[in-house]
């Protein structure tokens, strides 16, 4: 037996040609895999196969669904009535419909039963809308391919005219938005999208620190900062070439003004209007771009109290320019609703950590019926005081708060609502604590007007008081059934991505929101889509 092992290995080793053997092997490797795929009960490489892949269910129903076309026009889908379901080969688009599948295989070989579809709740109309992925591929598809070679202005008219005329009953939106949010989502929506195809920002470079290009990044007027450090660090909407620009910038921040310039004690604020007035001056000659539009394509964002009130010395810039401002007063003659942004006012404690201790607790550990403490500055704050300080213990009302107890927070955050007073102002940076916090805001302060206003329905998260129902506060806010207060406390949960300042900037946050509401102000300026303004 060993001699026949030994003559074998001897045999396979000196007498066999291996390079002539290997192709021999390869060859009938191949051949036997070929054999074997053929002799499967379902082929594994056949296109038209109706065996139903459990991974694609979809994609092999295609043939038993009524093919489905599309209308460019109002961007939905149409069923043709005329066309055999069962010849059908049209690829299956998305549908609203729900299915009832009712699977019988036969396992004979390359022979199946293809699933049975019944409707169920059949639309009575014929019109689907298309899922938001391919409809919004398409219109982005269709919005580069109608703005290459477009002057700025022609682009701005172009994107008017979109907006004006968006079909309405639109289904499908972005699943990062959340609807009830906004006073009109697919305005909204199409407005971004040409915002980030379109807009093209030219940022002057002309002013020195710390005034200029100094962004501040903490405490209360921080908005102002945190938007002038990501504007002039994009690259997405930044441009170098000042003929490309559909808007500009002045990058100048009110609250290093006010550090630098103002005296004091003095009460006097004119040193800050006139250093504001010559710097607005000398862009002008400097530039042709402010004389083309006295300045209506020109913004500046301003979070400090004294923003509107230091634009009053040149007269362009306080009508025509577009201003983002915290102190969004419309009694004050400088604000001009639905042209100026009513910019958020934030607090940032630390820039390294902007969204530290955020969230709240839930609806059933938030004892508090309104909470509210702080300076008695401002006309609102005392009467807000003097009827409701010690006077209920389910209103939580007080001047500034001691520490030794319950922090600032923890009280907001075991509040159902949260009142936002003005103070000297009309704007509080408790609104977006609130949102922060999760609790509901109350806003007490005529004649201003909410952030972001322009695309936020805030009734939909928010309560507003007048200043004259201080008195019946209580009783307004217990009048809101508990369904209702659920709803609100939800959406503020929505909105709060919304308004974050992320350390880079995300998709729909705050510095999106803010630059998408100036780019929304410079769209409602054109009025004549001829191509005059």
């Amino acid at each position: 037996m060993n001699k026949i092992a030994h003559s074998v290995i001897v045999f396979l080793i000196f007498k066999i040609h291996w390079k002539t053997l290997l192709p021999i092997g390869v060859f009938i490797t191949i051949t036997f895999a070929l054999f074997q795929l053929k002799t499967l009960p379902y082929q594994l490489t056949t296109p038209n196969s109706l065996h139903p892949d459990t991974n694609q269910f979809d994609i092999n129903l295609k043939s038993q669904i009524t093919p489905l076309t599309t209308n460019e026009e109002s961007e939905v889908i149409k069923i043709d009535p005329e066309t055999d379901i069962t010849n059908s080969s049209s690829q299956l688009v998305p549908s609203i419909a729900v299915v009832q599948e009712k699977v019988k295989v036969t396992e004979t070989r390359n022979q199946v039963k293809v699933p049975s579809i019944q409707f169920i709740n059949k639309p009575n109309k014929s019109l689907l809308p298309l899922s938001f992925s391919s409809a919004s591929e398409r219109r982005r598809k269709r919005y580069l391919r109608d703005i290459k070679g477009l002057s700025p202005y022609e682009a701005l008219v172009y994107a008017k005219k979109e907006l004006d005329t968006i079909s309405v009953g639109v289904n499908y939106h972005d699943p990062n938005l959340y609807v009830p949010l906004f006073r009109n989502i697919t305005v909204f929506e199409r407005s971004y999208e040409l915002m980030e195809l379109i807009l093209k920002v030219y940022v002057y470079q002309d002013g020195k620190r710390p005034v200029f290009h100094n962004p501040y990044l903490r405490g209360i007027y921080s908005s102002e900062g945190w938007f002038m450090k990501f504007m002039e660090s994009s690259k997405e909407f930044v441009t170098r070439d000042p003929q490309k620009a559909h808007l500009f910038y002045l990058p100048y921040s009110a609250r290093q003004l006010q550090r630098a310039l103002y005296v004091p004690n003095s009460h006097n604020i004119k040193p800050l209007s006139i250093f504001l007035r010559d710097y607005v001056n000398k862009i002008a000659s400097k530039y042709p771009f402010w004389n083309r539009t006295r300045g209506s394509d020109h913004f500046l964002v301003a979070c400090h109290d004294w923003g509107p009130y230091t634009l009053k010395d040149h007269k362009e810039l306080t009508k025509n320019t577009i201003k983002a401002l915290c102190n969004a007063d419309t009694s004050e003659g400088v604000f001009v609703a639905g042209k100026d942004v009513s910019l958020p006012e934030t607090t940032i404690g630390n820039p390294r950590r902007p969204l530290r201790n955020m969230g709240g607790r839930k609806i059933s550990q938030r004892p508090i019926l309104a909470f509210f403490a702080g300076g008695m500055h401002g006309r609102v704050r005392p009467t807000l005081l003097k009827y409701w300080a010690n006077k209920d213990k389910n209103m939580i009302v007080s001047g500034p708060m001691s520490y030794k107890t319950m922090s600032y927070s923890r009280h907001m955050k075991s509040s159902k609502y949260c009142i936002c007073p003005m103070g000297f102002e009309v704007n509080s940076p408790r609104i977006v604590e609130a949102i922060y916090y999760e609790c509901v805001p109350v806003i007490i302060a005529d004649n201003f007007v909410p952030p972001l206003n322009e695309v936020l329905n805030w009734s939909a998260f928010s309560v507003s008081v007048a200043e004259q129902d201080i008195p019946k506060l209580k009783e307004i806010l217990e009048a809101i059934p508990m369904k209702r207060y659920r709803m609100m406390q939800n959406n503020v949960k929505m909105l709060q991505r919304h308004f974050y300042w992320n350390r880079t900037p995300v998709k729909y946050d705050m510095f999106h929101m803010i630059l998408h509401s100036i780019w929304l102000s410079r769209l409602n300026q054109i009025q004549d889509l001829t191509g005059t303004q």
